[in-house]
């Protein structure tokens, strides 16, 4: 029996475990619900393996299949690079850069960077995936993306983590706020807030969390009303209620000079922004070629 299984099966297997939506994967890769359904169950009934539980008309990956979506991704990742080393070797005719970024810098910082790489680097096909602080760490150890930008050190043996910038953090409130008005913040203040949170695993919650515990304030009687997985959902949320939230002043300023926000005054010192490369991998001319725009940022 022939036992060879296929890039696509795992690219079609891969699209259905991330989503658990037959649809939804066909759409993004261009094919139909048939036949995703059929790659899926040839893939199946070869290995005598089921991979995802059929719940009525939903389909879940079992634990089998969270298993191997594991193997998956990292065997697609192989092939992406080794595509990538081939179309260095035939001379760039053509090439592609895999980008992810944590919210802050995809959205506010980095587009400019991109626009003039594009303009430098036409040939060069680049993707950016957005994540938070955590998911481009692994997304880089994992071989998904070529370079990752973060908010934040990452404590991680496989990556490389080069300081490329700063911002700094504001601690945001309605207009309407009794904090708009007042002139300094004291510990107790910050202690006793009802606060707005971005999810475990982002940059900027990071970076509040520390900025807090400086200001002596104690992270586990914090009063956290909401954890929202987008800085523009925190600051939507602030500017609805009467709750308070630390946003990058890269995200706070135009809405702060609107008088849509209140910046409180405490005094945050900046943090730092990292460009991550893993330590081992093969580095294409393109990311090279990023590396150097990114330091001139």
């Amino acid at each position: 029996m022939n036992r060879t299984m296929t890039l696509d099966q795992l690219r079609i297997f891969v699209a259905v475990a991330e989503r658990q939506h037959l649809t939804q994967a066909a759409d993004v890769l261009a094919l139909t619900p048939s036949a995703v359904s059929a790659s899926l169950r040839a893939l199946e009934e070869r290995y005598g393996t089921p991979l995802f539980d059929r719940v009525g008309r939903r389909i879940e990956v079992n634990a089998a299949g969270r298993i191997f979506l594991d193997e998956a991704r990292a065997t697609l990742a192989r092939a992406a690079g080794a595509e990538r080393v081939l179309v260095e070797l035939a001379g760039l005719a053509r090439g592609a850069l895999a980008l992810q970024a944590s919210q802050t810098i995809a959205s506010y910082w980095l587009p400019p960077l991109l626009v003039r790489f594009r303009e430098t680097h036409p040939q060069i096909d680049v993707r950016l995936d957005v994540g938070n602080t955590q998911s481009v760490a692994d997304a880089v150890r994992e071989g998904a993306a070529d370079l990752g930008l973060v908010e934040g050190g990452i404590d991680d043996a496989a990556l490389a983590a080069e300081r490329i910038g700063q911002d700094r953090m504001a601690i945001v409130v309605a207009p309407g706020h009794p904090w708009a008005r007042k002139r300094r913040l004291a510990a107790a203040d910050l202690q006793a807030a009802r606060w707005i949170m971005r999810e475990p695993g982002s940059g900027t919650r990071s970076a509040l969390e520390e900025m807090l515990v400086a200001q002596g304030v104690d992270l586990a009687a914090l009063q956290i009303a909401l954890t929202l997985p987008s800085n523009e959902a925190v600051r939507a949320a602030v500017m609805s209620a009467g709750f308070v939230a630390g946003l990058s002043e890269l995200v706070a300023a135009p809405y702060i000079a609107a008088g849509l926000l209140a910046k409180v005054r405490v005094d945050l010192p900046p943090r730092d922004f990292f460009l991550l490369r893993h330590r081992e991998r093969y580095r294409s001319r393109a990311a090279q070629a990023f590396e150097a725009l990114v330091r001139t940022a």
